[in-house]
């Protein structure tokens, strides 16, 4: 198994990677994942400086490898984003375009249970705020609120939100391209 500790940009992140799921899917790939899984608590976080006090503690606890897990928010592309984070040794940084409540509109399956009704959108990671889309669909379909986005993320992880569900979507790459980099970990 090869250790590996994940730095996030926020709660929803946090607690998709916490996830009964997500740590099976770790499980399936042969990764363990390293305690704690860090919430730098915002963008401006992962600013090298700022990052390696997390990649530290990840490290002394064992990881082998990071993974900062980031949205796009205002970066006019991944590229900006990889560059203000910086690469380093032993870490990929994968970035969700916009943000990754995209990847929740990307998963039709639990889209659907969370509206009651069959749900599926074409270009999820076009939707220049998924977070305010599912909240409104919500709205209208149930009659009820979404609250927070770490409350929307917990009642989808609920519902049984599914990284590889998302990355299974054919105009969601950035949820792929995070699995991809998850297996590639284990071939190296």
């Amino acid at each position: 198994m090869v250790k590996v500790g994940f730095i996030c940009e926020g709660d929803t992140e946090k607690l998709v990677i916490e996830s009964p799921k997500f740590q099976e899917l770790l499980k399936q790939l042969e990764i363990a994942c390293v305690s704690p899984v860090i919430d730098a608590k915002g963008n401006g976080n992962l600013l090298p400086d700022k990052i390696e006090p997390f990649r530290t503690i990840l490290m002394k606890n064992g990881a082998e490898k990071i993974i900062v897990l980031t949205d796009l928010d205002q970066d006019s592309c991944i590229t900006l984003t990889r560059n203000r984070i910086m690469e380093k040794e032993n870490q990929a940084i994968i970035v969700s375009v916009k943000e990754i409540e995209a990847w929740f509109l990307a998963d039709s399956i639990t889209m659907s249970s969370l509206l009651r009704e069959s749900f599926h959108t074409e270009q999820p990671e076009f939707e220049s705020d998924a977070f305010h889309k599912i909240k409104t669909l919500s709205q209208e379909k149930t009659n009820r609120g979404i609250g927070t986005k770490p409350r929307l993320a917990k009642r989808i992880i609920g519902l049984g939100f599914s990284v590889e569900n998302a990355a299974n979507h054919p105009n969601c790459p950035s949820a792929k391209y995070f699995i991809e980099k998850l297996k590639s970990v284990t071939r190296k």
